[in-house]
């Protein structure tokens, strides 16, 4: 009986048992998930600033395939690695402030680099690595979200969280055509401008769930815990596959294009929209399948839809219809795994070190959107094929779903049986 107890005050989050249940009865949840998954969209929405304007960076600039690579490869791996202290602190001080403090401190590089910092590689990788601050918004938001809802619903809810994510797909549609038609410095000043705005509507509106308490150790001590934590790995290991394929794809898709089917930047910008808009749409349905289905399913599901997806745009085909549906269809499958992931997380962590571990799992997911566009611009340009990298992410996804469904379904049974 005591056991029960113990379980259920951990599943509901810190505080008196059921109090998250008590909260997901009123309409406040609904609220503070909305204002978090805003919040989470306009930092999305600075942090892959630079990925559609890349290509005509590398003309103006006259950049190597490489460099090109790094240029949008910079914000990911320090918005990735920021999660880890941010996922922490968000513990120790609560969403309210953590969000308008990060969107605030993500104004600075914006405006660095629509005013003075696009003119140069050093220049634009200095503004780039501050930049990814915006990208620690995902950290911030799983752990408060999560306090808000009780388990049974928190995979539906962090799933509409991480639609957030989408804030990539209005940065493709609208940066390359702010550029164009009002100047550089133009999307760089409004997307400055929404950040303050949110800061500000995000102090007056956010509130910690019922019954929250910040965790009195030190941070380091807590980071050392997290790391001594089989969910943390198992969950970072799945991430760095499904949402790292998903931040590879956002921010190369547009020179794979180009390179791969001549398009033009517009049309390139705009296909990898309609990508990142897909899987946005399947991060919730990944999470509300999970909550029903089971998160395991889900994922191993997912991952074996993205190797077969992968392994046939290695071929090259035909973009119209072949080439477009093999990507459409990895852009469902990374989304919904991305879903599953976080239900999983909700599902195995305790519910104080929920922040601690999301700022993990969420630091591997970016970096494993680090590398590949790094690969896969050497391999363009030695080579001048990308067949060797998709064939590749083939293999880390099938290898990514024997886990699941092996190693994280006996951690999941373990945990339910407890």
């Amino acid at each position: 009986m005591v056991r029960q107890v113990t379980e259920a005050r951990q599943e509901t989050g810190p505080g008196p048992a059921g109090s998250g249940q008590a909260a997901a009865g009123s309409g406040r949840p609904w609220v503070m998930l909305v204002m978090a998954t805003l919040g989470f969209a306009v930092n999305f929405w600075a942090w892959a600033l630079l990925s559609p304007l890349a290509p005509g960076l590398m003309d103006s600039l006259k950049l190597t395939s490489f460099e090109q690579s790094l240029l949008v490869a910079v914000p990911v791996v320090v918005g990735s690695l920021g999660r880890i202290p941010v996922g922490a602190l968000t513990d120790r001080f609560g969403g309210r402030v953590m969000f308008p403090a990060v969107s605030l401190i993500t104004i600075i590089p914006v405006l660095y680099l629509g005013l003075a910092g696009h003119s140069s590689l050093p220049a634009l990788l200095i503004g780039g690595f501050f930049l990814g601050i915006g990208g620690t918004a995902f950290a911030i938001g799983v752990p408060f979200v999560n306090a808000w809802f009780p388990p049974e619903r928190r995979g539906l809810a962090i799933g509409i969280f991480g639609a957030g994510m989408g804030g990539t797909a209005i940065s493709a549609l609208t940066t390359v055509k702010e550029a164009d038609k009002f100047g550089m410095q133009t999307p760089f000043v409004v997307m400055a401008a929404l950040l303050a705005g949110y800061a500000v509507a995000a102090w007056f509106v956010l509130r910690e769930a019922p019954g929250r308490t910040a965790p009195t150790e030190p941070l380091a001590k807590r980071l050392a815990a997290t790391a001594r934590m089989g969910v943390t790995w198992q969950m970072s290991a799945l991430y760095a596959v499904a949402f790292g394929g998903y931040v590879a794809f956002s921010v190369y898709l547009p020179t794979y294009l180009k390179a791969e089917y001549q398009l033009s930047q517009a049309d390139a910008a705009n296909r990898m929209a309609g990508f990142v808009l897909l899987a946005v749409l399947m991060r919730p349905v990944g999470g509300w399948l999970s909550d029903r289905l089971g998160a395991v399913r889900v994922m191993t599901v997912a991952l074996s839809v993205t190797v077969a997806g992968a392994v046939i745009q290695s071929f090259a085909p035909a973009l119209m219809p072949v080439g477009t549906i093999a990507f459409l269809t990895m852009a469902a499958a990374l989304g919904a795994g991305s879903g599953a992931t976080f239900a999983l997380v909700a599902r195995l962590a305790p519910a104080n070190k929920v922040g601690a571990v999301t700022g993990v799992v969420g630091a591997a997911g970016g970096l494993g959107g680090f590398v590949p566009p790094l690969l896969m611009g050497a391999l363009w340009g030695s080579l001048g094929e990308y067949r060797i990298g998709l064939l590749l992410l083939s293999l880390v996804a099938a290898a990514a779903a024997v886990f699941t469904a092996t190693t994280v379904r006996r951690a999941v049974a373990t945990r339910q049986e407890t």
